[in-house]
């Protein structure tokens, strides 16, 4: 059988891409989770094969930047014995095109809470179903096909949960009578109770059990009905009906997907990013996660052996990255919680939502990345000591890629040129980063249109 994969820019663990600061290789992690020995692994080939920077992505992810040249084998070598590869499957064996891991590697992109399994809120445990769709992506070698940033969201109803980041399939748990139910879209967000233009209605839902093999239809049915420059879900429903997409998916599975009327106004509850700062308590009795932010989503390779160490000592030998490009802790008593704050605070993670650094997202910037126009990273550090106090959050961005932020926030800081940016508001339902109030600021002044703007949301 030959597998064609295709072309892509984005890294991966076994396709380091250059960039402007040495080569970047990227890490998924299924469903966010690092492992202690895992951690320490990846801390210390990052010191030896590369500039020692590690950074939590968007979708709760890890990167290695700084990659030296000749260094790239040895890297890759050192992070696959620590068992950060894509799982190995004989499907992917008799795959001829040669892509075999690599491919596998490509299409590890699902996205599921971080409190997973924890949270006290939730209507589902997803990590069972997270790994039997990882299965489903890396063992099928039709799959090799999908693009790299082709995406699957599985939420389980967590308060802890990114429902801004547009996914081409989405599942969400819908409490029933019953028993839950999964609730499934294309091409974007959950629907939440307050109106977003990335929002898509709920299509169909399926019983847990059924997840894995809906997924799998529709991925099947993506690559029948996908044109060779179509990478995105999106793509395809721009020439293709919805319901000619779900039909054909229908042909794959054995049982009925349904389509209840009362799916037409289904919500999900609003979830609540501030749980990633701090201490709150989980599901079990006495058991608590610990949350905080690397100062604009970068760590040095000290900061992750020392979260390694303390994984070990105070939590579950586990670290959890989350899509807001911080770090959770999980399973820690209650008794430890001032020790964990302490070391975590200790490390340069800020643990309060109201810290400057705990609000400002920056891409690579001009630093790092040849398209950015701005060092968007330096530039950010300056805001943050100005940055005013009821601010909620602001995103820096060198390029409109928007590479650091795969949703949109309130206010997004766009590089014009070095040291200048376009300043947007982006109010709710409004598409892209919203609309432009001033042009070509410097921080300082950024720093006042920010004040004057979170003040007085009509002034621009």
């Amino acid at each position: 059988m030959s597998v064609a994969a295709r072309p892509s820019a984005c890294p991966g663990l076994l396709r380091i891409v250059p960039a402007r600061d040495g080569g970047i290789c990227r890490i998924k992690l299924p469903g966010g989770v690092l492992l202690a020995a895992q951690a320490v692994a990846l801390g210390e080939a990052s010191q030896h094969h590369a500039a020692g920077v590690i950074e939590v992505t968007n979708r709760a992810n890890l990167q290695v930047r700084g990659v030296r040249a000749g260094q790239e084998a040895a890297l890759i070598a050192a992070l696959v014995d620590a068992g950060l590869g894509p799982t190995p499957s004989p499907a992917l064996d008799d795959v001829q095109s040669g892509l075999g891991a690599s491919a596998a590697d490509d299409v590890r992109n699902l996205m599921i809470s971080p409190s997973a399994g924890r949270d006290p809120h939730a209507l589902f445990d997803t990590r069972e179903l997270a790994a039997q769709i990882l299965a489903v992506l890396q063992g099928e070698p039709r799959f090799a096909a999908l693009s790299p940033k082709f995406a699957v969201s599985l939420d389980g109803g967590e308060r802890l949960a990114m429902l801004e980041h547009p996914h081409d399939v989405w599942l969400a748990a819908r409490a029933a009578d019953d028993g839950p139910r999964f609730v499934l879209g294309l091409a974007g967000c959950p629907p939440v109770t307050r109106h977003d233009a990335a929002c898509t209605p709920a299509l169909a839902e399926v019983r847990p059990s059924q997840v894995p093999a809906v997924v799998k239809a529709l991925l099947h049915t993506f690559l029948d009905l996908a044109a060779p420059d179509h990478t995105r879900m999106r793509h395809l429903l721009a020439l293709h009906p919805v319901q000619a997409v779900l039909q054909r998916a229908q042909s794959y599975l054995d049982f009925p997907l349904s389509h209840e009327p009362a799916l037409a106004g289904w919500r999900r509850a609003p979830a609540d990013a501030s749980l990633r700062f701090g201490a709150h308590p989980q599901r079990e009795a006495d058991m608590w996660q610990v949350g905080g932010q690397p100062p604009l989503g970068r760590m040095d390779a000290a900061t992750l052996l020392a979260l390694a160490a303390l994984a070990n000592d105070a939590g579950n030998g586990a670290l959890h990255m989350t899509p807001w490009q911080s770090v959770l802790l999980p399973d820690v008593v209650a008794e430890a919680l001032p020790y964990v704050l302490a070391r975590f605070q200790a490390a340069g993670l800020a643990c309060d939502r109201a810290e400057p650094l705990a609000r400002l997202i920056a891409c690579a910037g001009s630093s790092g990345c040849i398209k950015g126009l701005a060092d968007t990273k330096a530039d950010a550090l300056r805001l943050a000591a100005l940055l005013p106090a009821h601010v909620e959050q602001v995103h820096l961005s060198g390029c409109p890629r928007s590479c650091a932020a795969a949703h949109r926030a309130p206010y997004t800081l766009l590089a014009a040129q070095a040291g200048r940016y376009d300043l947007y508001r982006r109010d709710d339902g409004e598409p892209g980063f919203g609309r432009c109030v001033a042009r070509h600021l410097t921080i300082e002044q950024a720093a006042d249109a920010l004040a004057r703007l979170a003040r007085s949301p009509f002034d621009a």
